[in-house]
């Protein structure tokens, strides 16, 4: 597939939408919606069984929902996928975690956008004040056991692509260490 050509849409801090004409490779032409924004990192703070998880308010759902922390560097700039990560735990539950092993690698929508986060698992934790920013400023952070998480899932409490995605790599992840 080529791009023939890109316009952009519409911009803002967090994101950018463009439009492609592409010719396929049958020689076909048409187009994509594509939305740009830069990648993320989530992070599973793990103790234990214990998994410490967020929660907020989600504008375009209007609901309120709970999901591991996550997030991007702020105004569209790229960062060390382990520095964004640090600085998103720190930010959203005031955690520092002394050992941060990633896991894996999602693809929010590949469909309709670039967008691709890094996974990590934060151990070894200890507590202080989260630094939220403005936007966050309703955010709830609690510690849950595996069970919980689990049935809030099953439940519809956490329905968070990214989080659900994230917890099957964490079991991958630790199934490979058992074997």
């Amino acid at each position: 597939m080529e791009r023939l050509s890109s316009r952009q849409v519409y911009a803002n801090p967090w994101m950018v939408v463009r439009e492609d004409q592409i010719r396929r490779s049958d020689g076909s032409d048409g187009i994509f919606g594509v939305i740009d924004k830069p990648d993320y990192a989530l992070i599973i703070p793990l103790d234990g069984d214990r998994m410490h998880l967020v929660e907020q308010f989600r504008y375009p759902l209007g609901l309120r929902r709970w999901e591991f922390p996550q997030g991007t560097a702020p105004d569209l700039q790229e960062s060390d996928p382990l520095e964004l990560a640090r600085r998103e735990l720190r930010e959203e539950t005031g955690l520092h975690a002394a050992r941060m092993t990633p896991i894996g690698l999602l693809d929010v929508a590949p469909g309709m956008s670039s967008q691709r986060g890094r996974v990590f698992v934060a151990t070894e934790l200890t507590s202080g004040a989260p630094e939220r920013e403005l936007s966050e400023q309703d955010m709830r952070a609690a510690w849950f056991d595996r069970r919980e998480v689990t049935r809030m899932i099953t439940d519809g409490e956490i329905t968070d692509a990214q989080s659900i995605a994230a917890l099957g790599l964490l079991l991958l992840h630790e199934q490979s260490y058992r074997q």
